[in-house]
């Protein structure tokens, strides 16, 4: 019997499905050794050598694969195809062999990888196995412990200077928060700048009620146009505006118009545009967020299921790149479903433009061309966004093969008798290429046909007030473009940095955008003055170039770890003994304590902002931001019964002492 090893019984389930009784599939339950979680566990004097340890809550688990292997003649390690899975797979062998595994018996250990969870891909492995890569592990080892560093040795110091003992710092995570906050201080001392436009309506074809909406661009040919250009904490932001600044100027300008009205060109050009490349873990987090408003977090948890039921490829990837068989079917199934068209005369093949790119997978692709999303409805194993997920991803990755679609471009020009000029632009689609699979997203702006030198009529002139708009606020997807343009991070890790920094308080969410709030603005500034380089943008997306150097076995680990804890360690002594406490300001309610009669104030806890009476410790009073005192006592512990909801969003009245006192009724009647 072979045994094969793979993270969780969902791809294990799978994997059985397609191999007889000779094998045998059993799941680890994802990690089974890690560092330690109440100390730091990594040895800084001694080459910083990790002290790995088994978790009480995976010693049964293990207990049972050593069982299972025993019985086993061959150990197949069949963990994900990235630096994660290779350490997994490390970390399998090690506690195996330490538990007598191979010794007594000469049990082999074999490494297979596999990008789609597939019966073709998944017997081509066992046919081609390896050995572990160890500079994959070192690289994993090396992120494992530059991150248990950081959080284990920044994150007390929080706690001691910002008297919360639930704050936490990160290698990335940290910069994350930073680049939000940067943002938000960008926003608040952006000056808005008033300017005008002029649109107008002109009549084409009375007869038919035919017009064209265009706008003001010109005056005897010097436009209407300035651009504006800041510079950001990361990078420029460019914004356009016209050169009228106010509503008089706009006004003289209309008065000063005079006819006839000329059709003075109409410039017509074929317009072609390109397919996307197929997703990477990046680009469908960001997709996934702009178009079906998923979190980063959802998305991978969705992916994960669509990668372990076998539906599609590996969803952890920089690369762009298809397999050529997956190419060959998906022009065979785009001439038979859309024609041959439809079907470029060359496979097209797509690069990666990342700097860190990772290892060679390939993109995110389903493992079946043929099966659409809607042959995925009533599955029991998928639910309505699962679909929803691979139906973008199976949209993408057909998309990517087939032509470009191409478009008349025309653009009308009117000019006044005196050389006013105006513009208007629209688009007709000649063939629809690609977007046969993937529908556009605006819609078309179609012209009524007209000539050169012809006379048309102006029927009205509308003025119109803008504003300059400051940079826009990150949104999810935002920020993952922004981490991953400037090299910080790995796909992997973007969606649990997202959630961390949520679940700190360091931002918030609001109508999609991320905010940073008062404790984010805090810590960030206290990290910023006294860890700039951890702070830094260049250096972090450094490390991330060492960590794939050390991957790719050009560098080796512990030096690259030395020399960033030396003078991170520096650091630490530096702000340890100069640092002052931080004082977050509070905000004082117009509302007395129902327990002491003073002021209450706002605070931030672990789980987000509460109420409490301004002399604590004095006094304990606190109630949940947003109850309001229901003006009753509690019948126990005669406190002040407060407003609350429950999870599901149902109101009941609670105990202000609450968790001292428990009381709690759904009706007010009920309190007595």
């Amino acid at each position: 019997m072979d045994l094969i090893l793979v993270e969780s019984p969902t791809k294990a389930k799978t994997l059985s499905r397609f191999l007889g009784k000779k094998y045998r599939v059993e799941a680890t339950m994802g990690h089974i050794r890690d560092l330690p979680k109440s100390v730091l566990g990594v040895d800084v004097e001694h080459g910083f050598t990790p002290d790995y340890l088994i978790p009480t809550e995976k010693k049964k688990r293990v207990s049972e694969l050593v069982t299972a292997a025993k019985d086993a003649d061959t150990i197949i390690l069949a963990s994900d195809p990235d630096r994660e899975g290779e350490a997994i797979a490390w970390h399998i062998a090690q506690i195996l062999e330490e538990k007598g595994i191979g010794k007594k018996k000469k049990v082999q250990f074999q490494r297979i990888t596999f990008h789609e969870i597939t019966e073709s891909a998944i017997k081509e492995a066992l046919v081609k196995p390896g050995s572990v890569d160890m500079r994959l592990v070192d690289a994993q080892q090396a992120r494992r412990i530059l991150d248990r560093l950081v959080g284990y040795k920044l994150s007390p110091l929080l706690w001691q200077k910002l008297s919360k003992r639930w704050l936490s710092a990160g290698r990335v995570q940290s910069v994350a928060v930073r680049l939000i906050v940067e943002r938000e201080r960008e926003i608040a001392s952006f000056t808005k700048a008033p300017y005008f436009t002029i649109e107008g309506i002109f009549s084409v074809d009375a007869k038919n009620k035919e017009t064209i909406t265009a706008g003001l661009v010109s005056y005897k040919g010097k436009k209407y146009e300035e651009e504006l250009t800041y510079n950001l904490f990361d990078g420029t932001y460019t914004t356009k505006k016209t050169s009228i600044p106010s509503e008089d100027v706009a006004q003289k300008i209309v008065v000063d118009m005079t006819a006839p009205w000329i059709v003075s060109a109409v410039d017509t050009k074929e317009i072609k545009r390109q397919p996307p490349a197929p997703y990477t873990t990046s680009t469908l987090q960001q997709d996934a967020g702009r178009k079906l408003y998923f979190s980063s977090k959802k998305t991978m948890q969705l992916a994960q299921k669509l990668y372990e039921e076998g539906l599609i490829t590996y969803h952890r990837t920089d690369s762009v790149n298809l397999a050529d068989k997956f190419i060959t079917e998906a022009r065979t199934y785009i001439s038979s479903e859309y024609g041959k068209d439809y079907v470029p005369s060359e496979s097209r093949k797509f690069h990666t433009k990342s700097k860190v790119a990772q290892e060679a997978h390939e993109a995110i692709r389903p493992t079946d061309v043929a099966r659409n999303a809607d042959s995925l409805s009533g599955s029991v194993e998928l639910n309505h966004d699962h679909i929803r997920l691979y139906e973008i991803i199976w949209k993408r990755a057909l998309a990517s093969q087939m032509k470009e679609a191409r478009f008349d471009s025309t653009t009308i020009s009117i000019d006044s008798a005196n050389e006013y000029r105006f513009n208007v632009q629209g688009s007709v689609i000649t063939f629809d290429g690609y977007l046969k699979v993937t529908g556009r997203e605006n819609g078309e702006t179609i012209l009524p046909k007209v000539t050169v030198g012809q006379t048309v009529e102006r029927i009205n002139t509308t003025i119109l007030s803008h504003e300059t708009s400051p940079p826009p606020r990150y949104s999810e997807a935002g920020l993952v473009k922004a981490l991953e343009e400037k090299d910080i991070g790995r796909p992997s890790t973007y969606a649990p940095i997202i959630s961390t920094i949520l679940e700190r308080h360091y931002v918030k969410k609001e109508d999609k955008k991320l905010f940073s709030t008062e404790l984010g603005d805090a810590v960030t500034d206290f990290l910023v003055k006294y860890f700039a380089q951890v702070m830094s943008l260049p250096f972090t997306a450094t490390m991330e170039a060492s960590l794939d150097s050390i991957a790719n076995g050009t560098l080796a680990w512990i030096p690259v770890i030395e020399k960033f804890y030396t003078p991170f360690s520096s650091d630490l002594e530096h702000a340890s003994q100069n640092a002052g406490k931080v004082k977050l300001s509070v905000e004082t309610l117009d509302e007395q304590c129902p327990l002491c009669k003073n002021a209450l104030v706002v605070r931030t806890g672990r789980y987000g902002k509460f109420v409490a009476c301004s002399t604590f410790p004095k006094c304990k009073f606190t109630r949940q931001y947003g109850e309001t005192v229901a003006n009753l006592v509690c019948p126990k512990c005669s406190s002040p019964i407060v407003v609350k909801k429950s999870r599901k969003g149902k109101v009941f009245y609670g105990c202000s002492s609450y968790p001292t006192c428990t009381f709690a009724a759904w009706k007010k009647e009920d309190i007595k």
